[in-house]
């Protein structure tokens, strides 16, 4: 895990020198795993952010506006009342565990001041926030802990807190060097020395612990037992470092990347030079600046997959239906196209009715239809020969009426699966919580769930997603397909140019002219967005149609967001969006 004890210290650092002496003037519970607590600072208003998602699990201010239910939750209720107005005096680690101590000073019912504790254990999937009064007496938890779930360790109300059991790990800060490294060199199993470290050192993330192996070994090979002289001098010196850097940190934290990417894959307090030309690191002004960014777009993502599990699920279930429907119905019409045979048998055996025995199996006739070439004919021996001339006829005319009729549901059968490929594409860029009752509605507009009483009132619609060019122009993108429909047929002017990927689902995206010549690069800008919001934002070499406004139109009875164009022309680009 990235946030370790000893970056966590330097978190704690931060929010002391602003938060100490604040009150509380709101908290909000976003979901069942996180936790915001809104303070009055000397320096302005703060979020202080409390999360115990298994993935991330961590504390801090967030400058992100977190989407509220509109009924908070009772533990949310229960903090607003016993903790509204109250300050905060201390917070405290233990040791360079990942556990705090926010301790607030408050007002009971009866006018008496008291001193509570709000308790966060960042331990990974059993991460936990405990609310515990002044005499230690749990009041309650974000996740309460009954004998089913742990028999070694209870969180329920109205029985007192218990300390995690610490880990038998030292603490560097408190711990003379040359003990660290004497336990590090004398664990009872062989192992790599970066996993001894982790063994031994409390409060440190294997990120922190393969630094001070490389720092250590030098690119040379050795485990914790097979250390040279000069190489135990250097994990010493190593050690020594870091606890100086967590003990008086001055520096800027990091986030790593891959050289190339531009997603990052790990966080530390320290420069890291282990990754060599194959890594960078990003240096931040901030702690709390650093975590806000780095996880907030992974939690959105997992909090939008969430929360719409149930659409996606349905969703799935819905495009493997079209899909088999769409192959049963091809076949069938692939069956309907020898249906000619089934008349020309038919006419040939009228023809021929006077050749034909009562209860014969079949008769060879000429074929007048291919120069008088013999076509051997099964029959039904219990049908007079007439009949059996009639049933070809009732066969041909059925596959005929077949085959238009699946020709026409084939195709509406295809604008289904295209349309809901369309809201697929939709969902998965959802990235919050108004988008998604958005799509939501639409689900039920369009008769795929049931309407219930919280869906009567409409939620309140979003703008489209607005870009500027690097010439001026603004281009804007529809979030869903109902808004698409409006930003193309309803927003936009026929002098507009209309923007959508080739054959792939995605969002339509106007760029407004105002009556004016539009330059090529502000084209390929326009088009790189589109191509982003898309199915096909992670390829390369796009494909998007563009044309005038005035070419986009809507067939009557089509699906919200399905429209046909003329007149279109075709760029290649690849996905990108302007930098904000």
């Amino acid at each position: 895990m990235s946030l370790d004890g000893m970056m966590l210290r330097h978190v704690v650092n931060e929010i002391k020198t602003e938060a100490i002496g604040s009150r509380v003037y709101q908290i909000y519970q976003p979901n069942r795993d996180e936790l915001v607590f809104l303070l009055r600072t000397k320096s302005g208003n703060k979020k202080l952010l409390i999360s115990t998602r298994a993935n991330s699990p961590r504390v801090h201010f967030t400058e992100y506006n977190l989407e509220n239910p509109a009924t908070p939750p009772m533990l949310c209720m229960l903090l607003r009342k016993r903790l509204g107005g109250g300050h905060l005096t201390d917070i405290r680690q233990s040791g360079l565990d990942r556990v705090l101590s926010l301790d607030f000073d408050c007002t009971n019912e009866l006018g008496d001041r008291v001193m509570l504790t709000v308790v966060v254990e960042i331990m990974g999937k059993h991460s936990n926030v405990i609310f515990v009064d002044e005499n230690g007496i749990i009041i309650d938890a974000l996740k309460r802990v009954d004998i089913t779930m742990s028999s070694q360790r209870l969180v329920l109300p109205n029985i007192p807190y218990e300390v995690a059991v610490p880990q038998d790990k030292l603490n560097i800060l408190l711990t003379d060097v040359d003990e660290v490294v004497e336990k590090i060199i004398s664990t009872p199993a062989e192992m790599p020395l970066n996993k001894a470290i982790l063994n031994v050192v409390q409060g440190i993330s294997p990120i922190v612990c393969r630094e001070l192996e490389y720092q250590t070994l030098s690119g040379e090979s050795a485990s914790n037992k097979t250390l040279s002289p000069s190489q135990l001098e250097r994990l010493r010196q190593a050690i020594k470092n870091l606890a100086d850097t967590v003990l008086t940190y001055k520096g800027a934290p990091y986030t790593l990347y891959r050289k190339g990417d531009a997603k990052p894959f790990d966080m530390t307090f320290l420069p890291i030079k282990q990754y060599g030309a194959m890594g960078e690191g990003k240096r931040w002004d901030s702690f709390c600046e650093l975590l806000d960014r780095y996880y907030i777009e992974r939690d959105s993502a997992d909090r939008m997959k969430v929360k719409a599990a149930d659409l996606s699920r349905l969703l799935s279930n819905l495009i493997h239906r079209a899909t088999n429907k769409l192959n049963v119905q091809t076949r069938e019409l692939k069956a309907t196209e020898d249906r000619e045979q089934l008349r020309i048998k038919g006419d040939l055996l009228q023809a021929n009715l006077y050749r034909i025995e009562r209860g014969a199996q079949k008769v060879v006739v000429e074929n007048y239809y291919n120069n008088n070439e013999p076509m051997e004919i099964l029959l039904n021996p219990a049908l007079p020969p007439a009949q059996n001339a009639q049933k070809f006829y009732k066969d041909y005319n059925k596959a005929k009426t077949a085959a238009r009729v699946l020709a026409v549901q084939i195709e509406k059968g295809r604008e289904e699966l295209d349309y809901l490929e369309t809201l697929r594409d939709t969902l998965s860029r959802a990235s919050s919580e108004r988008e998604l009752n958005a799509i939501r509605l639409e689900f039920m507009e369009q008769g795929y769930i049931k309407r219930n009483k919280s869906a009567q009132k409409k939620p309140v619609s979003l703008p489209p997603i607005e870009y500027t060019t690097s010439d001026g122009f603004k281009v804007l993108v529809g979030r869903n397909n109902k808004q698409n429909d409006t930003l193309t047929l309803k927003t936009a002017r026929k002098h507009d140019l209309w923007f959508h990927t080739k054959n792939i689902p995605g969002s339509h995206t106007v760029l407004i002219t105002e009556g004016e010549a539009v330059p090529d690069s502000s084209l390929l800008e326009a088009a790189r967005i589109a191509a982003y919001h898309s199915k096909a934002r992670e390829s390369t070499n796009v494909a998007v149609d563009y044309t005038l406004i005035k070419h986009v139109s809507k067939p009557n009875g089509a699906k919200p967001g399905m429209v046909i164009f003329v007149n279109n022309k075709t760029l290649y680009v690849d996905p990108a969006v302007p930098e904000k």
